[in-house]
């Protein structure tokens, strides 16, 4: 007897915080309407890859985001998803990423503050992979490469030269 009620006593601690936690995902899943889109091909950033050279990387467009549905503030983390490919055509290779916000019809404005905080700068490397930020509900982003830089390794006849490729989540 002793034991069934220890049982069921434990059973009802162990299984009551689960309930609250699926109501409150079930919440903010619902709440949290968004697009992820890539960018037009014709505005994405330009590489040009000498053998062998150090080089700059032209800026461009990476992804569009319209959290316009939204109140909360979502984080997002964007992804360079060919690190293992990278490594064999440069020795590094720094981008710098740029958060730009609909202002207008066909207007962006480079952000450079949240909540009159400023907007840190954000590097993504062969390195570290990823970038992590959070932005506000109600408007429509663009992510960027603002400029960047590479040293190439030499470039044979038989070898392709890789290009980043990004994914950009929902953290």
């Amino acid at each position: 007897m002793k034991r069934t009620l220890f049982f069921l006593l434990v059973a009802v601690i162990l299984l009551i915080p689960c309930g609250v936690a699926y109501a409150y995902d079930g919440v903010e899943a619902t709440d949290n309407s968004m697009t992820i889109e890539p960018a037009d091909p014709a505005s994405a950033p330009h590489i040009n890859v000498f053998g062998n050279a150090i080089g700059g990387v032209e800026a461009g467009d990476l992804f569009q985001i319209d959290v316009s549905g939204t109140t909360v503030d979502t984080p997002f983390t964007l992804y360079i998803t060919n690190v293992d490919e990278l490594i064999h055509s440069y020795r590094y290779m720094n981008l710098n990423i740029g958060i730009y916000v609909q202002t207008d019809i066909d207007r962006w404005e480079k952000m450079t503050a949240i909540a009159g905080e400023p907007f840190p700068d954000m590097y993504i490397t062969m390195q570290n992979g990823l970038v992590s930020f959070t932005l506000p509900g109600n408007a429509k982003y663009k992510i960027t490469i603002e400029k960047g830089c590479f040293y190439s390794y030499g470039i044979t006849p038989e070898k392709s030269v890789a290009i980043p490729s990004f994914y950009l989540t929902t953290s």
